[in-house]
């Protein structure tokens, strides 16, 4: 198993981390596993468990009636945006959190941040919880602006007022921009931090039972990146995972990851974190990655 994440990780042409952790004998293995690397949407896990501690403290609902309104909107992928009109959109805490998890929509997941405190809360929450290894960022659409080159300005919100402003940009101010977040990602986090975080949710001793059924469950449910880690199971196997898709510029991608919650037939389970933080080679290459460390982890069970 070592021999293979190495191997994978090592013949990778781009930057990347990879951690496999036992949640139930312990062990970790890891290729370049405690880099900090840029996490993109896989913050929106944190977020979730956030959200669902809170709800364990009684100081939210899923229940909890919630208006989306049009300056609440952020950038790139936000299905909600649709159902936004003049008046905002009424919907609750629980559609919010699967809006966030299971389509990874950029809005669900800000309001829900800004409902439990924002970022500096989001951190204090990894601190209680001993989740090392893992920094939060400012939220998406300040995370996507300095990543661009760009502060953030409210009359953004929706996204194609970033995107024009982006698109005057000249390449060597984003290639500047792009640089200097991939040295020092925002929001990075070590693939052994993101799996620790994980075995912690599996085992139970971050959130309530029914809040960690209910998380792992809409986890299990993401319909992202059908073709990353989970196209390496095999039959009796599950995963409960987030990915994650930072900005291209020209042919280099940042921010490409996969990480979950593995689970072979018996019930035994495994964290894996699969982070690119930046390469070239084509989408196809990255999925393959993601789904060999799978297939790798599946091999030890047979």
């Amino acid at each position: 198993m070592l021999n293979a994440v190495q191997g994978l990780g090592g013949g990778f042409a781009g930057s990347v981390g990879i951690a496999v952790r036992d949640i139930d004998e312990g062990w970790l293995i890891s290729f370049n596993g405690a880099a900090a690397l840029p996490q993109q949407s896989v913050s929106k896990l944190w977020v979730a468990i956030a959200v669902m501690d809170a709800v364990d403290r009684g100081a939210l609902s899923l229940s909890d009636p919630v208006t989306v309104r049009r300056s609440d909107l952020t950038v790139f992928h936000q299905p909600i945006r649709a159902l936004v009109g003049p008046d905002g959109y009424k919907t609750n805490v629980r559609a919010l959190l699967e809006g966030a998890m299971t389509r990874s929509d950029n809005t669900c997941n800000d309001v829900l941040l800004w409902k439990v405190g924002g970022p500096t809360a989001i951190r204090a929450m990894l601190a209680r919880k001993h989740i090392e290894g893992v920094t939060f960022g400012p939220g998406e659409r300040e995370l996507q602006a300095r990543t661009a080159g760009l502060t953030w300005r409210p009359e953004w919100a929706g996204g194609w007022g970033f995107l024009q402003a982006r698109a005057k940009l000249s390449f060597e101010a984003r290639d500047k921009a792009l640089r200097r977040y991939l040295a020092a990602p925002y929001d990075g986090a070590s693939a052994q931090g993101v799996t620790l975080g994980l075995s912690l949710l599996a085992r139970g001793t971050l959130l309530s039972p029914a809040s960690s059924a209910h998380l792992i469950g809409l986890m299990r449910a993401s319909r992202t990146g059908p073709a990353r880690m989970r196209a390496g199971l095999k039959p009796g196997w599950a995963l409960a995972h987030k990915t994650g898709t930072g900005q291209d510029l020209g042919n280099m991608t940042t921010g490409y990851n996969d990480v979950g919650i593995l689970t072979a037939p018996d019930g035994h389970r495994y964290a894996v974190a699969v982070m690119i933080a930046s390469t070239r080679v084509s989408i196809p290459v990255r999925q393959r990655l993601m789904a060999n460390v799978v297939r790798a982890v599946i091999r030890t069970r047979n």
